[in-house]
């Protein structure tokens, strides 16, 4: 069957079975892996795991000439010292850029364990656990798209692990030592589960307590009717700040009533690591405070971004990956609004080229009197857009990022440039199936997405047809 005429099949899935005992669920998904290594097909399988190997071997080398930090690594372990120690977690500087605690007091509760173990151990564990959580995201990448097709599936996300670590977030957070991909896991698993569940949500609220933008993925249960899986979220989310006032009241009190707001702490707004709408906006103004502007421009994202996604969730009769394009419509926004987004925080690049490349193989499979190219151009310049490693060809060092010319503004802002585009072409997708079938732009006034079904919870268990 093409992909054309699986988008164009709106079979009914089966409600999810209830969940059988924990023990069997664990056996279940730990042979996962294997059982799809088997199902995949054995030429292509080699071929994309020799690509994939020769990746990583090149990039072993190419990190030890680069000065590989992993500064952040050396944070994290600084804060679960001075939890173990009771220190004052707020005071602490490390590193040759004395650089301070920035994440509330639950995350350094659970950096604890990495004091129990030498510098050079965690620099090769937490290499190594990215990369499997490299894998581990792709794989629900894809699943959230679903695409591709179950027993190509393996090479996907063999050749994604290999050669994603040229992606520049990918490359900058294993360099880092970051948690990026552990909390983007967290995320997309939770979202990937059934809304049925009654601890859906869970997840978010532990990575919203650990780095406060996961957050906004619960804002977008909330405006997609997901109510309980919101409230699950957000009462998660309290339960991680109670821990953190039990275990740590002084840190607690001074994060929320006074760090939380002291953005210099976290780094400066104007230099070309930061990728959010508020440091794009500082580079165009040649300010350091945006003031104003920058808040109007990031509260503008904010609204259009969230209404995208809750539009695209709520289109799913007509638009085919719908739960798709509203979680990645909530990535991009939620990494375009925060003050600081550092390049390494756009590892939400993964599951968006993923759709991106589901849209392109469905148009190639498209009769050639019809087919266009609009989404392998999306893809392929949403792909060079984050292997570019743009913003640090530009002139940055010192002050320079304040003086940066008109042509030089593109590339030392070029994931907030793709971010804004990502959404406008989603709403554009969404605007266009709506029309083409002949459905009202928005949802009126009492009307469920799915045309008189039960509910949003029901549409997202139906597969999209197309028109």
């Amino acid at each position: 069957m093409t992909a054309v005429q699986d988008e164009r099949s709106a079979v009914p899935t089966a409600p999810d079975p209830a969940p059988g005992p924990l023990s069997n669920r664990l056996k279940d998904a730990l042979g996962a892996p294997v059982r799809a290594l088997r199902e995949a097909p054995r030429r292509p399988l080699l071929a994309v795991s020799a690509v994939a190997l020769l990746s990583l071997v090149v990039y072993a080398v190419v990190r030890h000439f680069v000065h590989t930090s992993m500064v952040d690594m050396i944070v994290y372990r600084a804060e679960g010292a001075a939890v173990a120690d009771g220190t004052d977690l707020y005071a602490l500087r490390v590193t040759e850029w004395n650089l301070p605690a920035t994440y509330p007091p639950f995350a350094a509760m659970l950096f604890v364990p990495t004091t129990w173990f030498p510098v050079p151990f965690l620099r090769v564990a937490i290499t190594l656990g990215n990369l499997g959580l490299l894998a581990l995201f792709t794989h629900l990448s894809f699943k959230l798209v679903g695409w591709p097709r179950r027993e190509l599936r393996p090479l996907g996300v063999i050749l994604v692990t290999g050669g994603g670590v040229w992606l520049e977030p990918v490359f900058t957070t294993l360099r880092y030592g970051q948690i990026n991909l552990a909390l983007a896991c967290l995320i997309l698993w939770d979202l990937a589960r059934p809304d049925g569940r009654r601890s859906k949500g869970v997840a978010i609220g532990i990575a919203a307590g650990i780095k406060l933008t996961p957050g906004l993925f619960a804002v977008y249960l909330l405006l997609t009717g997901r109510i309980r899986a919101a409230f699950v979220a957000g009462f998660t989310f309290l339960g991680t700040f109670l821990l953190g006032g039990l275990v740590l009241p002084d840190a607690t009190w001074g994060f929320w009533t006074k760090y939380l707001y002291d953005s210099s702490r976290v780094g400066k707004t104007e230099i070309v690591d930061n990728q959010s709408v508020r440091g794009a906006v500082a580079r165009l103004l040649h300010s350091a405070d945006p003031g104003l502007v920058a808040t109007l421009a990031a509260g503008l994202v904010a609204v259009a971004g969230l209404a995208i996604a809750a539009w695209a969730a709520s289109s799913s009769r007509w638009l085919p990956r719908a739960e798709a394009w509203g979680v990645c419509c909530t990535a991009v926004t939620a990494v375009l609004i925060s003050p600081i987004s550092w390049t390494h925080h756009w590892v939400w690049c993964v599951p968006v080229l993923a759709l991106l490349a589901c849209e392109a193989a469905v148009e190639q499979a498209r009769p050639a009197a019809v087919r266009r190219m609009r989404w392998r151009a999306a893809f392929g310049a949403t792909l060079v857009a984050f292997f570019s490693f743009g913003m640090w060809v530009v002139p940055h060092h010192g002050d320079l990022d304040l003086h940066l010319s008109a042509v030089s503004q593109i590339p030392a802002s070029v994931y907030p440039l793709v971010g804004i585009c990502f959404l406008l072409a989603a709403a554009l997708r969404i605007r266009a199936r709506r029309r083409a079938a002949g459905a009202p732009l928005v949802p009126l006034p009492g009307q469920r997405s799915g045309g008189g079904r039960p509910g949003p919870a029901h549409d997202r268990q139906q597969a999209p047809a197309a028109r």
